[in-house]
């Protein structure tokens, strides 16, 4: 693994960090179902899935630069919080930041905070881009995530967006 790799792998397990909790990895026909009533589809065949990831699910690109995860945090204090303050918590760790892209969407029929923020990791000077997708219900808060190293980040980006379009709830 490259260090760029390695640095885009350990953003995105400090982003996966915050996000407590973990299930069982359930993909089936390209198809992940979370227990939490969502389902998302794995983006194409250079997407693996990451055994042992704290996200409900977790994908990394096969050369390993960079990595996507899906994941809901279903606790009623963490619902309650506005999406100011998730976003600074998801951030933490990144340090030197700018935002590129903030504002709001509409993902599988419900609100969504769309970010793009670029930044280095707390132990790195490479700098790292993040694109998030925050959306919650009343019981639930859900978190699309996307990291790469700034100089390939669009590489992977149109993957991304199809994996957020595939986003539904169940």
């Amino acid at each position: 693994m490259s260090a760029a790799a390695g640095r885009a792998a350990l953003i995105t397990a400090a982003a996966v960090a915050v996000l407590v909790g973990c299930a069982g990895r359930r993909v089936h026909d390209g198809v992940y179902r979370s227990q939490h009533g969502f389902r998302v589809s794995v983006p194409g065949p250079m997407w693996k899935v990451v055994d042992g990831s704290r996200a409900e699910l977790e994908l990394r690109r096969a050369d390993g630069a960079a990595g996507m995860l899906a994941h809901a945090t279903c606790r009623p204090e963490t619902v309650r919080r506005d999406f100011g303050l998730l976003e600074r918590h998801l951030l933490l760790g990144l340090r030197d930041r700018a935002t590129l892209e903030d504002g709001e969407t509409d993902v599988a029929g419900r609100r969504a905070v769309h970010l793009v923020i670029e930044g280095r990791a707390r132990d790195g000077d490479e700098r790292v881009r993040i694109e998030s997708y925050m959306l919650k219900d009343a019981h639930c808060v859900y978190d699309l995530l996307y990291v790469a190293p700034a100089d390939e980040f669009d590489g992977g980006r149109a993957e991304f967006r199809r994996f957020v379009q595939s986003f539904a709830m169940e």
